[in-house]
């Protein structure tokens, strides 16, 4: 078993933990993850296990579809306004962390760049990544 990741908003209000490793690291493009974070990408760690996640305190949620469709539950502190984790309607089982909420954001290691379609110039992102211009099939 690997060390847990964990991780929380800055305030601390939230925590979060899981033995799980992430089965999918990405950096996104797409424009809900720029508007929700003031840049141009997002950046994921999606775990297997949303049910064996460990989380302590309260989140407000808000709910977007997505570019594809699908409906995004965005989990974010009341207190300080962090975004730290969000689920997905069509795939109940998963949850994602925002990389910058983890304790130790030098785990992350992104894996593809999503919705590389909405790229903005001003935003590079690492060329070695693989680049899907919307959502690689599951």
């Amino acid at each position: 078993m690997s060390l847990p990741y964990t991780g929380g908003c800055a305030c601390g209000a939230i925590r979060y933990a899981t033995k799980h490793a992430p089965i999918f690291q990405n950096h996104c493009q797409c424009l809900d993850c720029q508007r929700r974070s003031g840049t141009g990408h997002g950046s994921y760690l999606t775990f297997p296990a949303r049910a064996e996640m460990t989380i302590t305190g309260e989140a407000t949620h808000w709910k977007v579809s997505a570019d594809s469709g699908n409906v995004k539950d965005h989990a974010f502190c009341p207190v300080c306004g962090t975004p730290v984790y969000l689920s997905f309607s069509e795939t109940p089982e998963l949850i994602a962390v925002h990389a910058g909420s983890l304790d130790e954001p030098e785990r992350f290691a992104p894996q593809v760049l999503t919705y590389s379609v909405r790229a903005l110039t001003w935003d590079p992102i690492d060329p070695s990544l693989k680049a899907f211009e919307r959502m690689p099939p599951g």
